[in-house]
């Protein structure tokens, strides 16, 4: 069986620290010195976590006179990092780390005004205006420069140097500071060329050609940003940097782009060597994961030269490794060779590792979860948009029911990578990493409407898919063959699709995209657990005699127990010890704990819960509380069969299989068989008086003293009869007392406590039908697990109220109950065959074996076989064995397994959609050495559009402003 995950249900929406930290990329909250390795190290870096978070308002500008505009946003203190954003989140932002941060001086600035100047590793200078007053700005610059000493005790300061050496960033600015005459101020050159990670592009050469990419024209345009604006760690990102992603990244500097965009160069700079040792630590693991990547390596972009050599499937492998390691919850999904592969063009091994973290976690979560649960939600929110945005299409995709998933689940699984070229893939990769996952939602809307009436034409799925492969292998044409207008011509398919995409579909924000997944989540969350209990019920080795059904049910119950009660994590044992004899590592599956299985088994039976109802005039409410006692514990350990400490699923079914069925003497063997702790066939005197307490904790509730009674009776005839069948020595005189016997020796046989059971009337009522009516199988709703509260007020409450809360006012209302005198408490008892206080009659002899009403298993001839309980006996001729709601008249394969809803099948069938049509538009070619002539690009159809995308954006400043952050920028540092 798969594991039983809840973590959807639990799912909570992001708090604002959470989206702050979301939005500028930051890594998760961890120890900034989790990598350290001595004791020193780890203080230094906790009294750097120690540092308060802040926000200010503030206006940036940069330190150069006419270079960009200034903005007013807000500045964040997020130590160890500084963040910037603009008023409209999208201008200009900015997340560096502290540590480069070089000096930090006040401005010389008129009254009232206060000012900071930073000046940064690379050498630029931004001018930072705090418009808060004076004592919040006083506060956060007390607090920036704690934050800047606590760095500076982590030795972080010194890490940049190294670090930065192995970003090509830094080769670029270098030579062409050398071109232009100026020594750069670190290492030469040759120096840093030697150490700057790059991909496997640079050994196997890029996809594409590099003429028709214009990739001299990129990267002047690249570089001369990057020396204005910063780079790698210290990155400023103006609206010029959008436009540039928006035109596409030069081949060599596009892994450093995808990193520095997405937040991933952080982790790296974070923890350096982590890569690496997650490979040691792990060197010659196998397991499920490692087993799925092996089958996939050759699958993943194979007419890319380089996963045609062990160089790079060995990368790739090494890779998809490390990550299935370091996060096991995940471990490898389809997919995720796709991604890490086409990554691995651009980026080295770590840099891919990091990359594919924030992608997997951050970027697109849950798209590559076992469940998938990102990608179908967000299919769902993307037909939700289709439906918005393009009535017409969506309308007849229902009307020839075609599955619009069918296509784009692969869009968005593999990011475009799978299904048009990979160069324009790439390029919508880049807007992807820089402006969030909205672009696919943008670019999946502008395919539909380009192909708008192709697709009024189709009628089935077969034509959806054919059309759309017909269209990315033309993406590289002309849009307008036939145009009089030379720039029209000029203008491809896919320059076409950017333009619609970003200028069309612009309201399609990230707002957008959170508020639609709000709305569909609970209806995913739905589909999935339903789709993993048929999975679970269907993976069973074995049903034993339940129906589907009834196996259902019990999941039913094991789910809630599980939301109720999580299993703890439990760290796993070294890999040798998870290895079965082939080698591999035993599949994951949920196993439950001892706690988890109390919660569990008060859901089936109902000794095992103790149900209060109250009423105290305002609500009549039933309270249930789990039991606690010896016998749930024994009886836990006594299904653990493989004795793990842990029960499965098919534990579970199996356990109940064996005590629901049975009938008077197999329910009798069972119990004896429960309380004989070392199996040797005896009970001990010590195991008869647990078999007693037991007895009492199940009729503990029951009304009357008829149970009470038939306990003491069996303790007082299982003493006599244990006494009298003990071996005397020969010529022992019968009226002798009975030789002593130590409690914990052999004393009573099967055989003897059977003949005790049936010389009392209750206790073999009890064994024959009340002890298997007490286990009831009853469908818990996976929608709404906490329970129903009835009364004036229970309905009201629970729709406003928290469980806290509902507990506090279950409390005044009884205080209040109480003191009016209505305070009422019934204990509901566990079997309740006796309503009044009855006295029960003695047995004086045994019941003979013709007068009862059923007979044991062992006992039963083969004639007698059809005496035995089948499901179907079981739903009508004895529902007090097994209390089950059924469906009526309706067939239950039909209608609890019915096939996968459609997201699902294209969820399922999507290994088929992976496979990915060769285009020849890919074929890698040499550099030239000669740049070209024409280094200006605005002859590529999008700078036209991303003009007015520039345009577009106000700093939010008025004329006055402006003039005070341009004095700033010429403004002395304060002496002193």
């Amino acid at each position: 069986m798969a594991t039983i995950s809840t973590h959807l249900r639990n799912f909570k929406e992001p708090t604002r620290e959470q989206l702050t930290q979301l939005f500028f990329a930051l890594p998760p909250d961890v120890p900034a010195g989790e990598h350290a390795r001595g004791a020193g190290e780890q203080e230094k870096a906790k009294a750097g976590e120690q540092v308060e978070r802040m926000e200010i308002n503030a206006v940036l500008s940069l330190g150069v006179q006419g270079i960009e505009d200034s903005y007013a946003g807000k500045l964040h203190l997020l130590p160890p990092y500084l963040a910037f954003a603009s008023l409209d989140r999208k201008s200009v932002r900015f997340t560096i780390p502290l540590c480069t941060i070089r000096r930090v001086e006040r401005l010389n600035a008129r009254a009232g005004i206060y000012a900071l100047s930073l000046s940064l590793w690379h050498g630029m200078k931004i001018v930072v205006q705090l418009t808060s007053l004076r004592p919040t700005a006083d506060l956060f610059c007390s607090l920036l420069r704690d934050a800047l000493k606590a760095e500076l005790q982590r030795g972080q300061m010194k890490v940049v140097k190294g670090f930065v050496k192995t970003c090509y960033s830094e080769v670029l600015v270098a030579e062409s500071d050398e071109k232009d005459g100026a020594k750069p101020p670190e290492a030469p050159a040759s120096e840093q060329e030697s150490m700057y990670l790059g991909g496997l592009g640079l050994k196997f050469k890029f996809p594409g050609d590099p003429k028709k990419l214009r990739e001299a024209s990129k990267t002047k345009l690249w570089t001369t940003y990057l020396k204005m604006h910063g780079r790698n760690l210290t990155l400023l990102r103006y609206p010029q940097c959008t436009r540039l992603v928006q035109v596409g990244l030069p081949n060599r500097l596009r892994g450093e782009m995808w990193e520095t965009l997405s937040g991933s160069l952080y982790l790296r700079f974070a923890y350096p060597g982590r890569y690496e040792r997650i490979l040691e630590e792990n060197a010659g693991r196998t397991s499920t994961s490692t087993e799925e990547i092996e089958k996939d390596l050759h699958r993943s972009l194979p007419e890319y030269s380089a996963y045609q050599s062990e160089q790079g499937i060995g990368s790739l492998r090494r890779v998809l490794q490390a990550y299935s390691f370091k996060n096991p919850e995940t471990g490898y999904c389809q997919a995720m060779n796709i991604l890490a592969a086409a990554i691995l063009i651009y980026m080295s091994e770590e840099q891919a590792f990091w990359l594919l973290e924030v992608i997997c976690d951050r970027l697109l979560p849950g798209y590559y979860s076992p469940s998938m649960h990102g990608t179908l939600l967000d299919q769902r929110v993307f037909e939700s948009l289709v439906q918005r945005c393009l009535p017409i299409i969506h309308d007849h995709f229902q009307q020839v029911d075609v599955q619009l998933s069918v296509a784009s689940l692969p869009w968005f699984l593999s990011l475009f990578i799978n299904s048009m070229p990979m160069v324009f893939a790439f390029r919508i990769i880049d807007c992807f990493f820089c402006m969030g996952p909205k672009v696919l939602f943008q670019v999946g809307l502008a395919i539909l409407k380009i192909n708008g009436e192709q697709l009024l034409q189709i009628q089935d799925d077969g034509g959806f898919l054919n059309l759309m492969r017909d269209y990315f292998t033309r993406l590289g044409e002309s849009a307008h063959p036939n145009s009089t207008d030379p720039r029209a011509r000029a203008i491809t398919r896919f320059q076409e699709l950017l333009l619609v995409s970003f200028r069309e579909f612009a309201v399609i924000t990230d707002d957008t995209i959170l508020s639609e997944r709000r709305k569909y989540r609970s209806e995913i969350v739905h589909s999935i657990e339903t789709f993993s209990k048929r999975s679970s019920v269907r993976n069973l080795k074995s049903l034993g005699r339940f129906t589907k059904e009834q196996a259902g049910f019990i999941y039913d119950a094991l789910f809630k127990a599980v939301c109720v009660e999580p299993p703890p994590a439990v760290s796993l044992p070294p890999p040798s010890l998870l290895t079965t004899k082939d080698g591999q590592e035993e599949r994951p599956e949920t196993r439950i704990g001892l706690r988890t299985f109390r919660v569990f088994l008060s859901e089936i039976a109902t000794w095992a819960r103790d149900e209060k109802i109250v009423s105290n005039g305002f609500q009549q409410r039933v309270d249930r509380e789990v039991a606690d006692h010896e016998m749930i514990d024994r009886l836990f350990f006594f299904w653990d069969t493989s004795i793990r400490g842990t029960l499965s699923f098919q534990d579970l079914v199996s356990g109940l299989d064996g005590v629901m069925f049975n009938d008077l003497m197999e329910n009798i063997e069972w119990f004896f068989n429960l309380h004989d702790k070392n199996k040797d066939g005896y009970l001990t005197k010590d195991e008869v008086l647990t078999l007693s307490e037991s007895l009492l904790f199940i009729f503990r509730f029951e009304v009357g003293d008829a149970y009470l009674g038939a306990v003491s009776r069996f303790m007082s005839n299982a003493f006599e009869y244990g006494d009298a069948l003990l071996p005397r020595p020969e010529g022992a005189n019968p009226e002798d007392p009975p030789p002593h016997i130590e409690s914990n020796q052999p004393y009573m046989n099967l055989a003897t406590f059977r003949m005790v059971v049936l010389a009392d009337e209750i206790l073999e009522s009890f064994f024959e039908t009340d002890f298997s009516s007490t286990f009831r199988l009853e469908p818990v709703p996976l929608m709404d697990l906490p329970s129903s509260n009835n009364g004036i007020l229970g309905g009201l409450w629970q729709n406003i109220a928290t469980d806290d809360n509902r507990k506090l006012l279950y409390k005044v209302s009884d205080e209040i109950g109480r003191t009016i005198g209505k305070h009422q408490v019934y204990h509901r008892p566990a079997i309740g065959k006796y309503t009044a206080l009855e006295e029960p009659k003695a047995r004086e002899s045994l019941i003979m074996p013709t007068m009862r009403r059923s007979a044991s298993k062992t006992s039963l001839t083969a004639t007698d076989s059809s005496a035995s309980l089948s499901s179907a006996t079981l739903a009508t001729s004895a529902p007090s064995t097994l209390s089950v709601e059924k469906q009526a008249s309706t067939d239950v394969s039909s209608v609890e397994y019915s096939p996968m809803p459609t997201m699902f099948q294209a969820a399922a069938q999507a290994a088929a959609y992976m496979e990915r049509t060769p285009f020849a538009i890919d074929d890698a070619k040499d550099i030239e050495d000669s740049e070209e002539e024409d280094l200006d690009v605005e002859d590529d159809g999008v700078m036209d559009e991303v003009d007015a995308f520039l345009e577009a954006h106000d700093s939010g400043l008025t004329e006055a402003e402006r003039e005070i952050a341009k004095a700033l920028i010429n403004a002395e540092p304060v002496n002193g």
